[in-house]
């Protein structure tokens, strides 16, 4: 089957965990024997008058990367200009490989910023257009979009959305968020979970470490991944386990915040910034840790979930979105409410307590992951998806305004 994969992360871009999900699907893909060529854009700031279009294979996969012009937006005061400048970029390369020749049998979209490009090329090729929405904006902000730009983004993500032939998500939240937002009408949506490569995260038997509990957040500082919440609940760790140490692996938009959030539960000293970290340096943080703390709000998957499962560190997250799918709680790992700085502690504190039954849960969670998450079973199940996925009659889409709601089961 040929492939073509549109996002605009793949490596060396990498912003999140999804161009790492993107990577490892393709390569999966092409492994099988299927002919994937994934359009994604050169780094930020490339100049493409001297660095052009790139065409290149990488473990059996055709890269093509568009420089963005006018390289002059910025992502973060201009996103919409900056997404609209990527998108042409992109779509005038993807309109090149007609010219060479080369017709695919199905489009796979990753996330609204690929949606010019995506939905056009498809259109073009007059082939299925097949949609990962891997997070939304209402989701991200419990329902509710204020402000210009997230109510364009949510407009986008409408559109996105109902073009598409077939849909996945990485979980069954995921599908019902989808659902509530932007039905009724809406093409099949398959479930799909995110995979991990264990081989690449040797798993741990043991504590690496003497002296006072180390526990363990990492991922993006951004206010829906409850890190606030993790450095809350410290003081109560500590009363009874005293010494015990947070370290926070990642950079966002909440970094300062954090920084000020633990200086006022008294507990700067314990808690350990450490900044963004490579692959090396997060397996040694994660053997280090007696427990990796995941407390989301939010969290459509929750790919860091299996990575401390398959470091073979002890997990608590909250239990929504995905993270309750990723994790079952009492045999995977611990679960506890988001928002719930008390019960976060008091989950901590009996991952603690119990060392051994601790381990048997980490031990459990990565005899999981190579059987439900391993990526050659998430390509296969991908690959069905492909096959199912037709074309639809295009109608013209009806004007849908945007109307605020809470999601069910969600507030902050």
């Amino acid at each position: 089957m040929k492939i073509l994969m549109v996002s605009w992360e793949y490596p060396p871009v990498v912003v999140g965990g999804l161009g790492r999900h993107v990577y490892q699907l393709a390569t999966a893909l092409a492994a099988d024997g299927h002919a994937v060529v994934v359009l994604a854009r050169r780094p930020t700031g490339t100049d493409p008058s001297t660095h052009p279009t790139t065409d290149e294979v990488h473990e059996d996969v055709r890269v093509i990367a568009a420089a963005q012009d006018p390289h002059e937006f910025d992502f973060g005061r201009d996103l919409m200009a900056w997404t609209l400048a990527m998108g042409h970029s992109m779509l005038r390369a993807g309109l090149s490989l007609h010219a060479k020749g080369w017709q695919p049998d199905v489009v796979h979209a990753h996330d609204w910023l690929v949606a010019h490009p995506a939905i056009t090329l498809a259109e073009f090729f007059d082939v299925p257009m097949v949609s990962t929405v891997h997070a939304t904006e209402a989701g991200r902000h419990a329902g509710w979009v204020s402000g210009r730009i997230s109510q364009q983004v949510h407009a986008t993500e409408s559109w996105f959305v109902r073009e598409s032939d077939s849909l996945i998500t990485c979980s069954a939240s995921m599908a019902d968020e989808i659902s509530d937002l932007f039905g009724p009408g809406l093409a099949e949506i398959a479930v799909v979970p995110n995979g991990i490569d264990s081989s690449r995260w040797p798993f741990a038997r043991r504590r690496h470490h003497a002296g006072p509990p180390e526990l363990l957040f990492f991922g993006r500082l951004e206010y829906e991944k409850g890190v606030h919440e993790a450095i809350a609940a410290l003081p109560r760790i500590r009363r009874t386990h005293p010494g015990t140490t947070l370290t926070i692996a990642g950079d966002g938009t909440q970094h300062k915040w954090l920084v000020e959030v633990a200086r006022k539960h008294k507990v700067l000293k314990a808690v350990h910034f450490v900044g963004r970290v490579d692959h090396d340096e997060l397996l040694h943080l994660l053997h280090r840790a007696d427990v990796a703390v995941l407390p989301s709000h939010y969290e459509p998957f929750g790919i860091v979930a299996l990575e401390a499962a398959a470091a073979g560190i002890p997990l608590v997250t909250s239990n929504v979105g995905g993270l309750g799918e990723a994790v079952i709680s009492g045999q995977t790992g611990m679960s506890c409410p988001p928002r719930d700085v008390a019960a976060l502690a008091a989950t901590v504190r009996a991952v603690l307590d119990d060392p051994a039954a601790a381990q048997q849960r980490a031990q459990a969670a990565r005899r999981r992951l190579t059987s439900d998450f391993d990526w050659r079973t998430v390509a296969s199940a991908t690959a069905q998806v492909y096959l199912a996925a037709k074309r639809r009659e295009r109608e013209p889409l009806p004007r849908r305004p945007i109307i605020e709601h809470a999601l069910p089961g969600r507030s902050d």
